[in-house]
């Protein structure tokens, strides 16, 4: 069962890489739990710390977040009728966002689950979205159609374990490759209650929290370049925020 919204989760996100080369980072951040129909609104002074904007989900045309999820999913056969949806992201913090990867659950109007929606960005302004149909232990399995890190081409499937946030957060996403499983990402956080001082202490814990970790995959990225890991080509793609 989701915890009510909104919610913030003080988390640890871990990567860690097999192949072709060992190689693991972790991250502290903060993320945002909400519903998409009625974002949080937050004191005129801590405003600057957290915006969703629909301009950084979907195709950034629709009016709202949840006007971009519905159409994503009636343009695949899916009808919520107007059921509940929650949220997982990453927030604007003065006026900046990345989200690797934000998630929503969507329910049917009588509150049970119909399916999750992982939109994934890369670091290179693009976007892709996949949708999931968990299994009863919250894992879904996906082919991979999106190129995120320049030292692994668009080829294999990924195992994604996405069960819904409730006083923790526990997501694991693994990428299955021909001959090996080189890479494994990790979400784990705790609930807080959302509160100005909550924020104030996360922001100040982690400030620029987006921007940092943007730069944490780059810096890696770049230690990774100098170890000698061949880059991949990015294949292009029909707009530069791509979503399927």
């Amino acid at each position: 069962m989701v915890t009510a919204t909104p919610a913030l989760y003080s988390c640890a996100i871990t990567h860690v890489r097999t192949a072709p080369t060992r190689y693991g980072l972790r991250h502290r951040t903060y993320m945002w739990l909400i519903d998409p129909d009625r974002p949080p609104r937050l004191p005129y002074a801590v405003r600057a710390l957290a915006r969703f904007d629909p301009r950084d989900h979907f195709d950034g045309t629709q009016p709202s977040i949840r006007a971009g999820l519905d159409k994503y999913l009636a343009d695949r056969g899916v009808d919520l009728r107007g059921g509940r949806v929650v949220m997982l992201t990453h927030a604007r913090v003065f006026g900046y966002v990345f989200n690797p990867l934000t998630l929503y659950w969507c329910h049917d109007p009588d509150g049970r689950p119909r399916c999750v929606v992982a939109e994934v960005h890369n670091t290179y302004g693009e976007r892709h979205c996949y949708l999931l149909r968990p299994d009863a232990e919250d894992v879904a399995y996906t082919g991979k159609e999106f190129y995120v890190s320049p030292f692994f081409p668009v080829d294999g499937r990924y195992r994604m374990r996405v069960p819904a946030p409730d006083r923790r957060l526990d997501l694991t996403v693994r990428l299955d490759r021909a001959g090996g499983r080189p890479f494994t990402a990790t979400v784990r956080g705790l609930r807080r209650e959302v509160t100005t001082g909550t924020l104030l202490r996360l922001a100040l814990r982690h400030p620029w929290s987006t921007a940092a970790v943007s730069a944490a995959i780059r810096m890696h990225g770049i230690r990774l370049y100098l170890r000698g890991l061949p880059v991949q080509p990015r294949p292009r793609h029909r707009t530069p925020e791509n979503v399927k």
